[in-house]
């Protein structure tokens, strides 16, 4: 019996949708990164991505448990010297809640060049409307 292997060219990638609103953001980041690694499905082979689109709405409407909200921090750093920028959750939330979402998802995504293509198949919406209505995405339960 031969292993079945996926090839790039027969991959079928379909279209979901993910309502954020309420969900925990872990586990909503858990979800939609398997779903866009294509784990999820029979034809999942690791050097393809076989994974689908997803589309995440409502994304300002995350939570996340216990004191997190006070004292999660998201850093980054220029390679200068006094180049770091730390940025509470509180604030991060504010500005660009969306953004709180493409990172935890990001993160759990393989660190190559695989990863970033599956993450290209990611959109994070801080609204209930997206762009995507013609794509006719099903709705992914969490």
């Amino acid at each position: 019996m031969k292993s079945f292997l996926e090839k790039n060219e027969t991959v079928q990638r379909n279209w979901r949708i993910v309502d954020a609103d309420g969900a925990v953001l872990g586990r909503l980041a858990v979800k939609v990164a398997v779903a866009l690694m294509g784990k999820d499905k029979p034809t999942y082979t690791p050097h393809v991505d076989t994974g689908d689109y997803v589309i995440v709405v409502n994304a300002d409407k995350v939570q996340v448990t216990g004191n997190k909200a006070d004292t999660k921090e998201y850093q980054r750093y220029s390679g200068y010297p006094g180049g770091q920028k730390i940025i509470p959750y509180k604030r991060m939330m504010e500005r660009h809640p969306e953004r709180i979402v493409e990172m935890a998802i990001k993160r759990m995504l393989p660190k190559n060049t695989l990863g970033a293509q599956m993450y290209k198949k990611l959109k994070v919406y801080s609204g209930p409307a997206h762009d995507h209505a013609a794509q006719q995405p099903q709705k992914m339960e969490l």
